[in-house]
């Protein structure tokens, strides 16, 4: 397939914001509960909400530059019975508005306990609010995954792998930048927030190196010879019967050497995984403010380039038929 810049930023960008605002979440959580020292809500949780939310609006400009008549957008919710994608685009607004609903409340300080759960949870309008917005933003992971899980013709991503590796990522990238977040405002959270992102990412290495695996294992159910219904073991495609290209030798294949895609397929390797754990190991030996950074920002870069290969690695059938120009 084509790799879409505007999807892959809607992708990466939204993924970061969601998982940010489930570190920020977790962490509230642990403070109630006692187990972290409680922060600032406003300087914090509130800012942290700000930069949860500008990420997922980030992505969702991002989308708009993937449409050939933005002004029809709104059409793309219609179809919500049937569609994952109109799901997206129901959903992702939710998630905005809920998570922006957790950060006013926590800037206006409306975190007086309504009640108490065995004695030791405190209960507050941030606490519901925020467990409203986790529903969304786990929706959200799944509505994106689906909308390329769910397509059986394209091998590589029909698995539940796919699912699982956007929320992993997801997850890895928001409490990455947690862990920036909590060095850069000086608080004693980079500790916690680095060991749940180094985790996410070790899991995210086991589940995406899955998909690899499967993926180079793969016998794809079209080929030449159920293409065309002829069982001729010796069948080569010459040309599609024009000189020039069109939109089905754009939009669906990414026309790159191998070279290319084996270097991108490392360098996510080496990017999204050891390098940002090696750093956030480092952070925490040498208490450097500016590693977690870093390690966020490397991370991010390594994310786009594995969701480039994971557009570029599905092999559309129509290209059978496509796979050359003259």
């Amino acid at each position: 397939m084509h790799p879409a810049f505007s999807v892959i930023f809607l992708t990466t960008l939204i993924g970061v914001g969601q998982g940010l605002f489930l570190a920020l979440y977790t962490g509230q959580l642990y403070s109630l509960a006692n187990l972290l020292p409680p922060q600032d809500s406003r300087s914090f949780y509130a800012f942290g909400g700000v930069i949860a939310v500008a990420f997922l609006i980030g992505g969702l400009i991002a989308s708009f530059f993937h449409l050939g008549r933005p002004e029809r957008a709104w059409r793309s919710a219609s179809q919500w019975r049937t569609s994952w994608l109109s799901r997206e685009v129901i959903v992702l607004p939710i998630t905005v508005v809920s998570i922006a609903l957790y950060s006013g409340l926590h800037f206006i300080g409306w975190t007086g306990p309504w009640f108490t759960v065995a004695g030791v949870l405190p209960v507050d309008a941030t606490l519901v609010a925020g467990g409203l917005a986790m529903i969304a933003v786990l929706l959200l992971f799944v509505c994106t995954a689906m909308i390329y899980a769910c397509l059986k013709f394209l091998q590589e991503w029909h698995s539940w792998l796919t699912v699982v590796n956007y929320l992993l990522l997801g997850s890895a990238s928001g409490f990455m930048l947690a862990a920036a977040f909590s060095a850069w405002q000086g608080v004693g959270l980079v500790g916690f927030y680095g060991a749940w992102a180094a985790i996410l990412t070790l899991a995210a290495f086991v589940t995406r190196g899955a998909s690899l695996l499967r993926n180079r294992r793969l016998r794809h159910k079209s080929n030449l010879q159920t293409a065309i219904g002829v069982r001729h073991n010796h069948i080569v495609q010459m040309a599609q019967g024009a000189t020039g290209g069109s939109f089905n030798t754009r939009e669906f294949f990414h026309r790159r050497p191998r070279q290319v895609t084996r270097g991108i397929r490392i360098a996510f390797l080496v990017l999204v995984f050891p390098v940002p754990v090696v750093l956030l190991l480092l952070a925490y030996l040498t208490s450097s403010a500016t590693l977690p950074v870093l390690a966020f920002v490397l991370q991010y870069l390594g994310l786009i380039a594995e969701r480039w290969y994971f557009f570029a690695e599905a092999r559309h059938p129509q290209n059978l038929y496509y796979q050359y120009v003259s």
